[in-house]
């Protein structure tokens, strides 16, 4: 029997990132491979796409392109977030999945965020360099600003993959969580005990704030100095999706004012520049983007491909991957990944 075609074009991911040993071996005993190049793309698409049933990557494929297919089943973006690059109203006409492998990185980034709230709400980071310097503060005396999660309002900016993995870690502190997201229905957020709330009111009333949102065209920005102007004094606002969904000029000027704690794992430009003023703010908590990039979450990608490519192959649909769908792809504002 003939081997169905996979263009393999993860750039700037690569294959022995994403795929164990074992499981490359095990693709490329299923399916017949053809790698792409990382320059003159176009016109190796132009020669090769016809020939293509899956297509492991996201690259820029106008209509001219997919109109050449015939055998695509489904586009896998293996970044974090579905990008603007691709004629998603063709696809869907023609039956051909856009699906991307963003969950995987869910239950690492909740983890990251759970600790990072638990290292600002006690002081932990700081603690233990003081200890190292010899400056370190015993028993209540090093607690004099620290709080209990379990005595905090949550609010949760976002309520996706990422909000969907945190909300259960958080649910043995405290189940007073409330929700903004435009597109998910409140019945929906009701249904699992929480409010669904405004912007404006949760930042009048929740003294920690997880920025979760995939940016979009409609929520570049949506984070500004209006709403962090509102937010109480010793909250925190932990930011995990992406930097664009805040001002970050106006965050760093309110963080400044040393009332509001801030951890983020996103930045605007990355890598940051080692002179970048943002690093000498205090009351705020760095992660380099790391925040999802475990070895074992780039393998499980793999692991997920390889199953709907299965589905996919005998005419069901795909069950573990992230699904593209019509009414947001057309919002998208992400970028192909850099680093992580």
């Amino acid at each position: 029997m003939k081997k169905s075609i996979v263009i393999l074009d993860p750039f700037p991911r690569t294959l022995d990132l994403i795929f164990s040993k074992e499981k490359l071996k095990l693709l490329k005993s299923r399916y017949q491979t053809i790698t792409a190049p990382i320059k003159n793309k176009k016109n190796f698409y132009k020669k090769n796409i016809h020939r293509a049933t899956f297509i492991i990557g996201q690259p820029d494929l106008d209509k001219q392109l997919l109109i050449k297919t015939s055998k695509l089943r489904a586009i896998i973006n293996v970044e974090s977030n579905f990008m603007n690059n691709i004629d998603y109203e063709y696809c869907f006409k023609k039956g051909i999945h856009v699906i991307a492998t963003s969950p995987v990185f869910s239950k690492p980034v909740a983890e990251i965020a759970l600790g990072m709230t638990l290292s600002l709400l006690r002081n932990i980071h700081n603690a233990h360099f003081d200890f190292i310097k010899g400056t370190e503060k015993y028993g209540l005396e090093s607690n004099l600003n620290a709080s209990l999660l379990s005595e905090k309002k949550i609010g949760l900016v976002g309520f996706g993959n990422l909000a969907r993995s945190l909300y259960p870690l958080l649910l043995p502190f405290t189940k007073d969580i409330s929700v903004y997201d435009p597109w998910v229905r409140r019945k929906i957020i009701k249904k699992l005990g929480f409010k669904s709330i405004s912007l404006n009111k949760m930042f009048k009333n929740c003294e920690i704030i997880y920025v979760l949102a995939a940016v979009t065209t409609k929520n570049k920005n949506l984070i500004d100095k209006k709403l962090l102007n509102k937010i109480k004094s010793n909250s925190l606002i932990i930011l995990m999706s992406r930097a664009a969904v805040v001002n970050f000029k106006d965050l760093i000027k309110r963080t400044k004012k040393g009332d509001i704690f801030v951890a983020t794992d996103v930045f605007p430009e990355e890598p940051v520049k080692k002179n970048d003023p943002i690093r000498k703010v205090k009351n705020i908590l760095f992660s380099a983007h790391r925040a999802g990039a475990l070895k074992s979450a780039f393998f499980n990608m793999g692991n997920i491909v390889l199953k709907d490519m299965d589905l996919i192959s005998k005419n069901l649909q795909p069950r573990h991957c992230k699904v593209a769908k019509l009414k947001t792809v057309g919002l998208l504002a992400s970028k192909p990944v850099a680093i992580n």
